[in-house]
């Protein structure tokens, strides 16, 4: 089996989702079909940035590894080497994860 290396282009990034946790503050456990998607993940790759009025590249803010906060309904979901993910425009990101 080949790897594939795939590289999201212009102002888009690709995410993997971070597995949000199976149980509430107050120890109930939450079902894995009562369950949201998670909003939170982490970069894994990112576009060269997208181009100005001028032509000129402007670069991304974010950079591959940072953790992030997206909308509920962000992105497309693909499937790369058998991993889910999402790619997105970086105008979907609301904010890095500090």
């Amino acid at each position: 089996m080949t790897s594939t290396t795939f590289r999201p282009l212009h102002d888009r990034v690709v995410v993997r989702r971070v597995e949000s946790e199976a149980k509430t503050k107050g120890g109930i456990i939450i079902p894995d079909t009562a369950k949201e998607k998670p909003q939170e993940g982490e970069i894994v790759a990112v576009g060269s940035g997208a181009r100005d009025d001028s032509g000129k590249i402007v670069p991304l803010d974010v950079k591959a590894g940072d953790r992030i906060l997206f909308g509920k309904w962000s992105g497309t979901e693909v499937k790369l080497n058998g991993e889910d993910l999402l790619i997105m425009k970086e105008s979907d990101i609301m904010g890095v994860i500090a």
